[in-house]
């Protein structure tokens, strides 16, 4: 390492808090991805309503499907920052500074994860996942189906719709992997 250079250490601690920006950026984007849903779902069910077109309807399940597809694909690039930081990051930076001794860095990074109640909590997040964006999606289908007034291209529309909504969905429940044990720092 030269004295005029940057150390390897530096280099880390610099990469860590970059990532860590990222995440936090990803993680206030994809939040506020559901609150933006539910607003285009209520503006659209309401102007529907009110002009007594469930054609409208159609709106929902393209919007939901590109919403929730950028909220699903957030969320995992917010859980892959968190597993490069504990299995990658953090070990090289342990190795750097502890001597031989043993040393566990970002600890937070694996601790939060051993919860006794994150498992239920991501259960009941990836039901409400699927029902902003795929149950609502599918229900304002049915409504449109059920109003009969639709032709022929449009319900053909309708069909393409609702088989993206449940790949959404499939997806969803794919993303919602269990979760793995946290890494016992060393």
């Amino acid at each position: 390492m030269s004295e005029q250079g940057v150390t390897v250490g530096q280099l880390l601690l610099a990469e860590y808090q970059t990532v860590k920006d990222e995440q936090k950026a990803r993680i206030g984007f994809r939040d506020n991805l559901l609150y933006v849903t539910l607003g285009v779902v209520a503006a659209v069910i309401a102007a529907a309503a009110q002009a007594k077109q469930p054609s409208m309807l159609l709106a929902l399940p393209p919007v939901c499907v590109v919403l929730g597809w950028t909220y699903l694909v957030n969320d995992e690039k917010i859980s892959a920052i968190g597993l490069y930081v504990r299995d990658e990051l953090g070990p090289r930076l342990a190795q750097l500074a502890s001597d031989g001794a043993e040393f566990a860095t970002f600890g937070w990074e694996a601790h939060h994860r051993t919860d006794t109640r994150r498992r239920i909590r991501k259960t009941i997040q990836a039901a409400i996942d699927l029902t902003a964006f795929c149950a609502v999606p599918l229900a304002a289908l049915v409504v449109f189906w059920a109003g009969g007034d639709g032709g022929g291209l449009l319900v053909g529309l309708s069909v393409l719709e609702a088989l993206a909504v449940v790949g959404l969905g499939v997806q969803v429940l794919l993303y919602t992997r269990p979760a793995r044990p946290a890494r016992t720092p060393t």
